[in-house]
């Protein structure tokens, strides 16, 4: 069916697109194209052992739908945003120290989280001795929302 030069033919037409999907793949995300370019080099490796257009095409489906399904999870895990903390999200769900008591009926308190310090109030309204471990729960304006906790580990 088909002669030397058809075969040669048909072999660089699918490094060609083999190149194509690589280059391609550079300005995408997920991965896909990708996979398509390594059935595309599988669909080159049947040209250059003779094997027909069919085969050829057989070749193509079957490794890049391979190269897809394994590929997923890893592409998920890379291209998936979590979750982006800026501000004062940052401080959420972190320990702090308390570096002046909190006392919610003298309106005072300061927190250290990290290397940044911040006025603070316990969510129960109740007063917080200097030096304690509280959780940052909340934010109002400026002021973090905070928690006692028992143990005395800070992250």
């Amino acid at each position: 069916m088909f002669d030397v030069s058809n075969s040669a033919l048909l072999l660089w037409a699918w490094i060609v697109l083999a190149l194509i999907f690589f280059a391609t793949e550079i300005f995408t995300a997920g991965f896909v194209l990708l996979c398509f370019g390594v059935g595309a080099l599988a669909g080159a490796g049947a040209a250059f052992f003779g094997l027909g257009l069919a085969w050829q095409l057989v070749a193509f489906i079957v490794v890049s739908s391979v190269a897809v399904l394994l590929s997923r999870p890893f592409a998920e895990r890379v291209t998936s945003t979590g979750p982006q903390h800026v501000a004062v999200d940052r401080v959420l769900g972190k320990r702090a120290v308390v570096l002046q008591a909190i006392d919610p009926i003298a309106n005072t308190g300061m927190v250290r989280v990290g290397t940044e310090e911040w006025r603070a109030e316990n969510i129960n309204h109740t007063g917080i001795p200097k030096d304690s471990i509280v959780e940052v729960v909340g934010v109002v304006g400026v002021r973090l929302q905070v928690r006692p906790i028992t143990d005395n580990t800070t992250e």
